[in-house]
């Protein structure tokens, strides 16, 4: 009898006590992310609104409403035939791929004599590489534009922001400089007794190696170009079909500056090539990013 009166209160006490638990938990996992769900709120609700007003019509797009009476998506069509678009994006790509594959490979030969190579002035090498990074590009852009425009004739195009970058660019030698410190001289010196001079070993030890920094690198130049305003503001505003995404962008807002709709649909193509890079490439990104970091 005893027992049998016992058994359904052990039974309910331990349901209670796993309630009780179970709650403590979700609100100890609650605690320790409410900052990063509040920062992941404040960075994706943005995009929200941009998507649900890009696909508004354009009376609804003037209004106070956040979510579309109907869904408008032909908005994405209109922007895309804008007289215009396909040079913007054709432009907007040969300066970032252009300006990222001559970036990185000018930069990696001075990042590894930088890191490996023991020659006199190496340190005094170094400072300079850093003093550039510290150099706003406003600082010098009154020469630049009068060298480009009065002796090669390039202004108009955006050969005056692509050719410079053959000639490396200080903050990407920087970070491959930092994760090719990371890598054991051990592994160098096996290849240079193997018969490697100074150039294989870079394309067939280093390089291999330092794929995560390389990666890093690429997207940081590559989202520089991509979104990079003031360099085709100056050189190429005077042709319009030498203009980038980011400045024909501020065009189409001009002509469309009551469309609301059109040009966040505009914003939204933009952006989404970025974001989607950025996604399939994260690992790489975030892995490169942190080995640069090891060493200083």
């Amino acid at each position: 009898m005893t027992l049998t009166s016992t058994l359904p209160v052990h039974v309910a006490a331990r349901t209670t006590a796993a309630r009780t638990a179970r709650r403590r938990a979700l609100l100890n996992w609650v605690a320790v992310h409410a900052l990063a769900i509040a920062a992941a709120l404040f960075f994706l609700l943005p995009f929200v609104f941009v998507l649900l007003t890009s696909v508004m019509s354009d009376q609804q797009a003037l209004t106070s409403d956040l979510w579309p009476g109907s869904w408008h998506w032909g908005n994405y069509v209109k922007v895309w035939q804008t007289p215009g678009f396909l040079t913007w994006w054709r432009n907007t790509l040969l300066y970032a791929g252009a300006g990222t594959v001559l970036t990185v490979v000018s930069s990696l030969p001075v990042a590894y004599a930088l890191a490996k190579f023991r020659f006199r002035g190496r340190n005094v090498a170094l400072m300079a590489v850093i003093s550039m990074m510290m150099l706003p590009p406003q600082v010098t852009i009154i020469p630049m534009y009068l060298f480009w425009a009065n002796q090669l004739h390039l202004t108009g195009t955006l050969w005056p922001l692509i050719i410079p970058m053959a000639f490396g660019d200080a903050f990407t030698v920087f970070l491959l400089r930092q994760f090719l410190l990371t890598i054991p001289n051990e592994y160098l010196e096996a290849a240079r007794m193997d018969g490697c001079g100074d150039l294989r070993t870079l394309l067939r030890v280093v390089l291999p190696m330092a794929k995560p920094a390389i990666a890093a690198v690429a997207l940081f130049q590559f989202f520089s170009c991509w979104n990079d305003y003031f360099g085709p503001q100056i050189y190429a505003s005077e042709n319009p079909g030498a203009w980038t995404l980011s400045y024909g962008l501020e065009s189409f807002k001009g002509a469309h500056h009551t469309n609301w709709n059109l040009t966040m649909a505009a914003t939204l193509l933009v952006m989404a090539p970025v974001i989607i890079l950025f996604f399939f490439a994260q690992k790489a990104f975030i892995e490169g990013v942190t080995l640069t970091g090891v060493k200083g």
